[in-house]
């Protein structure tokens, strides 16, 4: 994990700019967006998927966070994902399942420059996490174009060779999917190793196709998932959309995204999934994200600020069809770090750990009943505006429906397509209560600006 305000990355992007489709890659996101507007209505997906995407990044096994404060606050904030890293001792994972208990998240591993025994280290304590029912998923090398990856005997090169890279992650994902407990968990790509690659070996693909000219085998199995480090804090300033254009699998302009790590690689151009379709059907995480609070005249953003933009974050990237969005991170440190956090240096809620308490508590749900349709509408639906149906066991359906406008708002006239006895609108900037209720109603005003609200309707 790196200062991305400073990262070598940045040496590479590119900055040209393309449009995004609003295709997403999990089955249940897309359903809900196919059809849209039609007779039937708009797919829902269920709250407690929505709620799954939920992550945030953490320190324990570097020392740096306690593991019981750190419970404490993922319950609190309602993540219910943790990727922590560089450890994987037998106290460590006891430490991990400690947090589970207390919270119920899940947790991926990782390690910044792996070296070759590292493999076997990290599947032995992700089967310790899993035996316990800790385990969300496992993670390749973080960032090898920060820190050499040594395989065989060799390391990598950042700006030369990542032959050692391909090997790790090509023997990474054996083992895992060789091993009868761990074949069932997804494995995640390594961070920034497509996009920055020096040498093509393929690692722009999950699994090498016939014909790629890569320098490793066509064939070769990487991951299940793509995974990118997408920081939205290298546009200098919050502009209109940001969230949503962060997310598009063929953005380019300030990040690493789907496009540069997987389209067509930020360092050497090399070719990957070139067709707009096939990235947007990508399976596909963000492992690292965010925008640290602080002074403005640093490229910092307001505590306010990074508390409305990480909702609407966490919205746009499930939308966009991201399983799993992990934020950068728990808790503020020191030095590069600084700001970044959910909660401050003494484990005290930031805004956007409470923000973030106030909607997964509104959208708590642990059910797995089939959601359904509704057919409901935004009359003139300005560009900043975007939605996400979802339901709950109970059958309420919960529609967010946020706007990210860098300053200004818009009223909005969302139409619900029959009446319903009962209506609730919830601010989760303002709390855990409706903001309003209507009775036997059939549509909803709201006056949006740079934050979600949510209609509960039943």
């Amino acid at each position: 994990m790196a200062n991305p305000l400073s990262r070598r990355a940045l040496l590479g992007s590119a900055t040209a700019l393309a449009a995004g489709a609003v295709v997403a890659a999990s089955p249940e996101v897309a359903s809900a967006k196919v059809g849209r507007r039609a007779e039937a209505g708009t797919r829902a997906v269920r709250a407690a998927t929505f709620l799954e995407s939920l992550g945030v990044c953490a320190h324990v096994g570097q020392g740096v966070d306690d593991a019981d404060r750190s419970a404490a606050a993922v319950r609190y904030a309602g993540f219910r994902n943790v990727r922590d890293s560089d450890n994987a001792s037998a106290a460590y994972v006891d430490q991990l399942i400690s947090i589970h208990q207390q919270s119920g998240a899940r947790f991926v591993l990782v390690r910044s420059g792996p070296d070759e025994p590292w493999i076997d280290a990290q599947l032995n304590a992700s089967k310790g996490l899993a035996n316990a029912g800790a385990l969300l998923a496992l993670e390749g090398p973080n960032e090898p174009n920060n820190w050499a990856v040594t395989f065989g005997g060799r390391s990598s090169v950042w700006d030369q060779d990542f032959t050692p890279v391909a090997q790790w992650q090509a023997e990474f994902y054996r083992r895992a999917k060789a091993d009868p407990v761990l074949r069932r968990y997804p494995v995640f790509h390594s961070s920034e190793a497509g996009g920055s690659e020096p040498n093509n070996v393929g690692l722009q693909f999950l699994t090498i196709p016939a014909g790629a000219g890569t320098l490793m085998p066509d064939g070769t199995a990487y991951a299940d998932y793509a995974n990118v480090h997408n920081y939205i804090c290298r546009k200098p300033s919050i502009i209109d959309n940001m969230a949503w254009v962060n997310a598009s699998p063929d953005f380019v302009d300030w990040i690493d995204g789907i496009y540069q790590e997987y389209g067509v690689t930020w360092r050497a151009h090399f070719p990957g999934y070139t067709e707009a379709a096939d990235r947007a059907a990508l399976p596909k995480v963000t492992t690292e994200n965010g925008w640290p609070t602080g002074d403005p005249a640093t490229g910092k953003v307001t505590e306010e600020q990074q508390g409305r933009l990480y909702l609407n974050m966490y919205l746009s990237q499930f939308a966009r069809g991201f399983e799993h969005t992990f934020l950068y991170m728990l808790r503020d440190a020191a030095g590069g770090d600084a700001g970044f956090g959910f909660f401050d240096v003494d484990y005290n809620p930031k805004r956007s750990a409470l923000y973030l308490h106030n909607l997964s508590t509104i959208l708590a749900d642990s059910g797995h009943r089939p959601a359904g349709n509704l057919a409901y509408a935004i009359a003139d639906q300005p560009e900043t505006v975007h939605d996400l149906l979802m339901q709950k066991a109970n059958g309420r359906f919960y529609l967010a429906v946020w706007n990210e406008r860098a300053s200004g708002s818009d009223d909005v006239l969302v139409e619900l397509g029959a009446t319903y006895r009962n209506v609730r609108v919830f601010d989760p900037t303002i709390g855990t209560s409706p903001v309003q209720t209507l009775r036997n109603a059939s549509a909803v005003t709201l006056t949006l600006s740079d934050h979600p609200e949510i209609i509960e309707i039943f």
